[in-house]
């Protein structure tokens, strides 16, 4: 039988390489691990032993002379329930004096209780292994824990010296075997790093050189970059917020790093050199560029430094453009220049604006574009189209010229005036923007409508009267929806975004009834227009019920109309059934201009997502079309339209642009039959004037935006669920920003990145970001911990609705 052997003798017959052996095995046939289960794990497989010929040890005593180990002693007994800590009385700590950890062991300390499967480990801050072997020497605090170092086992390396930190790290029997700096420098920061480094992967640390550098940007959270960046926003409040080893680690890492001391040279030195951009602090500047409104207040440190001087050789673009100051120096450029249009005859104008926009363009791609510091940099962009297409003037030929040259390129000016408007908000900026249309775009205006209207003068009006009005093709499922003031350019872009959302849009042009007002034009452009005429004493354009001779005004004889001819009238929230035909009425699009004049700018888009959403609900409540008709549209002139003046004595009725005149009254006006009744008459604005009060917005005349318009015809496309046609050709992650390129019907369409791809709040990213007219679009995520998580990349239309999702990973990791 073999007599089992004492803890000691059996210690000096087992080589430590076998111990070490063991260890190595375990961990090799285990999983990836971090720093703290391997330190754990080390500690136990101290107490291995072979039941055959040895007792269990009683305890594992880990001496730690130099208190390496102390500041996480605390986390390490979260996960080592057995850990025990030789100190003063405090047994909710699991700490205390010598002989209360004996009585532990001897299961005499009704305060503690212990893993019954685990050999308890006790460690001594403070104390060496050779305090312990020196029994006649040792303090008499340490002498009940003497004796345990033969019924218990040690744990140490292999040439029986205590574990310190760097030992255990670098040692490759019995430690983790990574490669550790072994300077000064790198022995302070890993002492201060500590805590963090339990967390780490031990595969993730092999190969890796661990010095000062490592250590120090562990301890800062990881990310050096993000920590410059909120110290450069936040000041001194961002050193308030870390603890003393985290702001030391901090400014290692900045001096190493990018030769920047932020102890020494203080928060504005940071700040100009982020914005000159140099050296390393270029990835620190393209870093902040990835979503610069995460640090609102760098651009204000920026601001309270001196950019350089220029020298004989340097371009302004290249060594400014990182200075806010530089970039309000050319929006108050750019400003200066578009107010100077002013005194420009036009041609010249356009042709200024045209190298306005090639000198700004540029600025759209830097960080004051995404702050919103460049609003005239991105309105040039559209008063450059305006520009181009009022190059080529519409008044001349015939009027079916002036419609085929309108409906090809001119209602893209229109168009571009507003997305120019949409882009300022400052009073200052809204002038210069002002300036710069009427500079350029009301002479074209002007001159496009005296155009027409001439022509038109002794003619035949090409929008007719009703007794020359086809009857009203009626189709089988239809719905017809009525908008009020879909202009020519608003119908295009709505049928685009109808488009982009895999509906089929036909599209005719028509000419409104004159005068082009909704009292006339609804009635027109009705089901029912042809039991509907107008009386000899009308002075309101407000036709009437032929068969009765009852007034349209208010809307209800002409609902009574419709349903009696068999069209259902749905209100602005009926879906209807899909059956039959139905009538409706939505869109505020008039009634907005009238109110906020040139600001419609601002909100025809949410207005047109609106529109868009109604119809789609209307196609998806079973109707085979939906059919979208209008009134007429309208004119829109930052700095009010010009103004004619006509005596009172000479009208019945005077609106913005049209006014009937009083029976037997002499006129100089040019004079137009109505649409319902020939033998009223009614005089329209000259040119794009306007009678009495000036306005932003006005309608009733006779110009290609008010008259010429848009029908469309809109039924389910090739996706069945109404739903945008698109493919995703490309994900590219830089850091956290994702740059996503598309191919399809992208048009008006945004991109998100979400952890859940139908729930708006899961969004992850700084701002929603629009496609650009090349379908690509980049966005920034928010959250630096977030990345390499599985998330959704989602496309949105205007209207926020999810049209198409990609899987990725946050940081393009696999």
């Amino acid at each position: 039988m073999v007599p089992r052997l004492s803890r000691t003798r059996i210690a000096r017959r087992l080589p430590k390489t076998e111990i070490t052996f063991r260890v190595a095995r375990s961990e090799s046939a285990g999983a990836v691990m971090r720093v703290t289960e391997c330190l754990i794990k080390a500690l136990r497989d101290s107490a291995i032993f072979n039941p055959e010929v040895q007792v269990a040890p009683s305890c594992i005593l880990w001496p730690d002379k130099d208190r390496q180990w102390e500041a996480v002693i605390p986390r390490l007994q979260s996960e080592l329930a057995e850990l025990l800590v030789l100190g003063e009385y405090a047994p909710e700590n699991r700490v205390g004096p010598a002989i209360w950890l004996r009585c532990v062991i001897a299961g005499k300390a009704p305060d503690v209780t212990l893993p019954a499967d685990r050999v308890p480990v006790f460690y001594l801050p403070g104390v060496s292994r050779q305090d312990l072997r020196a029994i006649e020497d040792c303090p008499d605090l340490l002498k009940p824990l003497a004796e345990l170092q033969y019924r218990g086992v040690i744990w140490s390396q292999a040439n029986a010296k205590d574990w310190t930190i760097m030992a255990f790290l670098k040692s490759d029997q019995g430690g983790m075997g990574l490669d550790v700096a072994q300077d000064n420098d790198a022995k302070n920061a890993m002492q201060l790093a500590l805590y963090r480094l339990l967390d780490e992967e031990l595969e993730l640390l092999k190969g890796k050189r661990l010095d000062k550098d490592y250590f120090n940007t562990l301890l800062t959270g990881g990310d050096p970059v993000r920590d410059l960046l909120q110290w450069l926003d936040l000041g001194d409040a961002f050193q308030t917020t870390r603890g003393a080893n985290e702001w030391k680690a901090f400014v290692e890492v900045c001096k190493s790093q990018l030769a920047f001391n932020p102890q020494a040279d203080g928060v504005l030195a940071g700040a100009s050199k982020l914005a000159m951009r140099e050296g390393p602090w270029h990835s620190v500047w393209e870093r902040y560029s990835e979503a610069p409104k995460r640090y609102p207040n760098i651009p204000s440190r920026i601001r309270q430094c001196k950019p350089p001087d220029l020298g004989i050789f340097d371009t302004p673009a290249e060594k400014l453009s990182g200075w806010p100051q530089w970039n309000e120096e050319q929006e108050q450029a750019l400003q200066r220049d578009l107010l100077a249009l002013s005194q420009m005859p036009a041609h010249e104008a356009r042709k200024r604006v045209l190298e306005l926009e090639k000198t700004h363009a540029p600025r759209r791609e830097l960080v004051w574009a995404d702050l919103d510091e460049s609003p005239l940099a991105l309105t040039a962009k559209h008063l450059a189209v305006v520009a181009e297409v009022t190059k080529t003037a519409l008044a001349a030929g015939t009027v079916a010229d002036l419609q085929a040259g309108y409906a090809t390129q001119g209602w893209r000016a229109d168009d571009a005036v507003l997305s120019a408007l949409a882009c300022v908000d400052k009073a200052t900026d809204v002038d210069a923007v002002t300036a710069a249309v009427r500079a350029i775009y009301l002479p074209w205006l002007e001159e496009s409508a005296r155009h027409l209207q001439k022509l038109v003068d002794g003619a035949v009006y090409p929008g007719g009267r009703i007794s020359e009005a086809p009857a009203f093709y009626r189709v089988s499922g239809q719905c017809v929806l009525f908008v009020d003031g879909l202009r020519f350019d608003t119908a295009r872009r709505l049928s685009t975004g109808l488009e982009a959302r895999g509906y089929q849009v036909t599209e005719s042009m028509n000419w409104t009834a004159l005068p082009s007002v909704t009292a006339t034009g609804k009635a027109a452009v009705s089901p029912v227009r042809n039991l509907i005429s107008g009386t000899d004493d009308c002075d309101d354009f407000e036709p009437c019920v032929a068969a009765t001779g009852q007034s349209l005004k208010g809307g209800y004889h002409l609902k009574k109309l419709l349903n009696d001819n068999h069209w259902k009238v749905l209100d602005r929230t009926d879906n209807g059934d899909g059956q039959g035909n139905a009538w409706c009425e939505f869109g505020d699009i008039d009634s907005e201009g009238h109110a906020r004049g040139w600001k419609l700018a601002k909100h025809i888009d949410p207005l047109l997502a609106e529109i868009a959403e109604r119809i789609g609900a209307l196609l998806a409540a079973g109707w085979s079309s939906v059919r979208v008709v209008t009134d007429h549209g309208w004119l829109l002139m930052p700095g009010k339209l010009p103004t004619l003046q006509m005596s009172k004595d000479l009208t019945d009725n005077k609106w913005g642009r049209c006014a009937s005149i009083k029976p037997g009254a002499t006129t100089s006006e040019r004079l137009y039959p109505w649409f319902w009744n020939p033998h009223q008459q009614f005089a329209l604005a000259d040119g794009v004037s306007c009678y009495g009060k000036s306005v932003d917005y006005n309608h009733g005349g006779l110009s290609l935006q008010e008259c010429l318009t848009l029908d469309l015809a809109v039924t389910r496309g090739g996706s069945a669920s109404g739903k945008q046609v698109v493919e995703v050709t490309d994900i590219a992650w830089k850091g956290l920003r994702c740059t996503v390129a598309v191919d399809g019907q992208y048009t008006n369409l945004s991109l998100d990145i979400r952890t859940q791809a139908g729930d708006p709040a899961s969004s992850v990213v700084v701002s929603v970001k629009p496609l650009k007219d090349n379908g690509t679009a980049s966005v920034v995520v928010e959250n630096e911990e977030l990345e390499g998580r599985a998330a959704f990349l989602v496309l949105l239309s205007a209207s926020g609705e999810l049209l198409a999702e990609a899987n990725t990973v946050i940081g393009g990791g696999q």
